[in-house]
């Protein structure tokens, strides 16, 4: 696995205080951007949490969670939240993406990450299937939720992908973006319906592909409709820039 800069190996946590489960972080030795939602092509640091709630059928992250198929004692490692700070501190770069997995399942222990990362000059965004209401101690200045809730075309159960509370303590929170995967035109309506039944806005809707190919072919498929509904059009900047290549 990529990994976290400094710190034990797989025993724990170097350091008193939380510990998380991460499975990687990168944007250090190899600079690169935020590929996604608002804040794409902003220079970013990624940390991503592993362990998720929700089973995507076409998850690009899937060592995070699949344990048929990954290992999570290779794919997986505790650090501490003073080792990532200092990794995080070391660049100069202002952008810290929390991501995963579910980042929000260990909401807790990142508390006091994000408090010192905003204190240390930092902003931080999260990404987040939106099923975790968010903590009070998060909803605060600097931090941003990029929220991705899942359509009927992720192959999860509707009482796993949509969690009304969660969704309504975001649209609320005036911090969060919603972003949307798609396949397919039709899928706009289901959109719609979502936004329109907990207020969600502003809108992104995102072609699904990890490849450049299937990326043009699905953007060119949905822009004349996501434009009619007056809907932010939305890329992965990292898969044509980087090739989907992990760690980029």
């Amino acid at each position: 696995m990529t990994s976290v800069g400094g710190g034990t190996g797989k025993g724990g946590a170097s350091d008193a205080g939380p510990s998380l489960i991460i499975a990687e972080c990168f944007g250090t030795e190899q600079p690169t951007f935020q590929g996604e939602g608002p804040s794409c092509g902003a220079p970013a640091l990624f940390i991503r949490l592993s362990r998720c709630n929700l089973t995507c059928e076409w998850c690009d992250t899937k060592y995070t969670w699949d344990w048929e198929h990954f290992d999570p004692r290779q794919e997986s490692v505790r650090r501490s939240a003073t080792d990532l700070l200092a990794w995080a501190l070391a660049s100069p770069v202002k952008l810290v993406v929390i991501t995963g997995g579910e980042p929000l399942l260990q909401q807790h222990a990142l508390v006091p990450l994000v408090l010192a990362l905003l204190a240390g000059g930092k902003r931080v965004e999260f990404e987040t299937n939106g099923t975790v209401v968010p903590e009070t101690a998060l909803l605060v200045d600097g931090v941003g939720f990029n929220i991705s809730p899942k359509l009927g075309n992720s192959g999860v159960a509707d009482d796993r992908r949509i969690v009304p509370a969660a969704l309504v303590a975001f649209a609320a929170s005036g911090q969060a973006a919603f972003k949307f995967v798609t396949r397919a035109v039709p899928e706009l309506d289901e959109i719609a319906a979502l936004v329109d039944r907990y207020g969600l806005a502003p809108v992104y809707v995102m072609p699904e592909g990890t490849t450049a190919d299937s990326l043009i072919a699905t953007t060119r498929l949905i822009a004349d409709a996501v434009a009619a509904r007056r809907w932010h059009l939305a890329s992965r900047l990292h898969v044509l820039a980087f090739a989907d290549t992990r760690g980029r």
